[in-house]
């Protein structure tokens, strides 16, 4: 009879310890994924500073400037992570078709103001990526843990779901094709 409770009192403190990392490991992921948030939100920021200074220069780029505007707008609407990571996609191809169209405009190349926003931009975009791929680990680790036996009955039991990848989709995969 002791050693039945000896081992229910050893399989509860297993479920809790497990339970309690797999917090941790959630919150790493979200904080994780914060961290790519707040990198976003710095690129989203310099955006409008970017689009006004290519106006100036490119004024019959109309379409490639709203695509830019359009993007950042459905970003910033987005709710959930999958939204937004669907939408930054789309943002980060059309900031590669206004830097390719930027190309044509020696002017603009030459600008102090572009040229400080670009490299802004250029230091956002590291930082993004440094924060994907940490976020993107810290994932895979989260969604390994929760699927293996026996800590999956402790993440099925709780409702600890996978977290997604952030993966380039789409246009953001592709080359960008520069006209001239």
């Amino acid at each position: 009879m002791s050693y039945v409770l000896v081992f229910l009192v050893l399989v509860a403190l297993w479920a809790v310890v497990t339970y309690n990392r797999l917090i941790v490991l959630r919150g790493r992921v979200d904080n994780a994924w914060a961290q790519i948030d707040v990198q976003l939100k710095r690129r989203f920021d310099l955006i409008p500073n970017l689009l006004n200074t290519v106006k100036g220069y490119a004024k019959h780029e109309k379409e490639t400037l709203e695509k830019v505007t359009e993007s950042r707008t459905k970003y910033l609407a987005a709710n959930t992570p999958d939204e937004k990571l669907q939408a930054n996609s789309e943002l980060a191809g059309a900031l590669s078709r206004l830097f390719a169209v930027a190309e044509s405009y020696p002017d603009l190349k030459a600008s102090a103001n572009f040229l400080d926003l670009q490299n802004q931009l250029k230091d956002t975009e590291d930082k993004i990526g440094f924060s994907r791929q940490f976020y993107n680990d810290t994932a895979m680790k989260y969604n390994i843990d929760i699927v293996k036996v026996p800590v999956s009955i402790v993440a099925g039991l709780f409702g600890f779901k996978s977290r997604p990848y952030f993966q380039a989709e789409g246009e953001s995969r592709e080359n960008v094709e520069v006209k001239f």
